[in-house]
């Protein structure tokens, strides 16, 4: 044990910079950043699994580490799909979720958001065809913002974040 803590306190701090998001996969539409505008200063989220793999819970948890620290933009992941601006949407709606997921959508107040995030919440990813998927996001609910990737990095959902929120305050102007 002793051995470890020497080693790391040799090595000394490791981390650094969050690494550079691409080029954003699908621009941010006009009308996402319309909704947008409310929330320029602060977005609460709320995250709503319909049935995926969870690597995109991970990716949004990753998103509230000290690497990342998503509160320092505004943006607050709440419990409470009454206390949100926007829904994060992962995974193919299920059977089992369909009803779930247009329970919530009714109790967030509007103006709202809808993100669907991840390849299986735009088009069902590996998912598509399986007997207890009923389709993506889209068929159940409207879905202002879409994030690609399986899964996506948090970088790339920071971007996107930070492309509504920057467009809003710029159409303001």
């Amino acid at each position: 044990m002793f051995r470890i803590i020497k080693k790391s306190l040799a090595t000394g701090v490791v981390t650094g910079q969050f690494p550079a998001a691409k080029a954003l996969s699908e621009p941010v539409s006009r009308e996402a950043i319309d909704k947008a505008k409310p929330f320029r200063r602060s977005l609460t989220i709320r995250e709503v699994d319909t049935g995926s793999c969870n690597a995109c819970e991970m990716e949004m948890n990753a998103l509230a580490n000290p690497v990342y620290d998503v509160e320092r933009f505004g943006v607050e992941i709440a419990a409470s799909p009454r206390h949100t601006d926007a829904l994060v949407v992962t995974g193919p709606v299920t059977v089992n979720m369909e009803r779930p997921l247009k329970d919530v959508y009714k109790q967030t107040a509007d103006p709202k958001l809808v993100i669907a995030l991840g390849d299986c919440a735009i088009h069902c990813g590996v998912f598509k065809g399986s007997y207890a998927v009923t389709g993506p996001v889209e068929r159940h609910i409207p879905v202002d913002v879409r994030i690609a990737g399986c899964p996506p990095r948090p970088t790339e959902i920071l971007a996107v974040l930070e492309a509504l929120r920057s467009a809003a305050t710029e159409s303001e102007k």
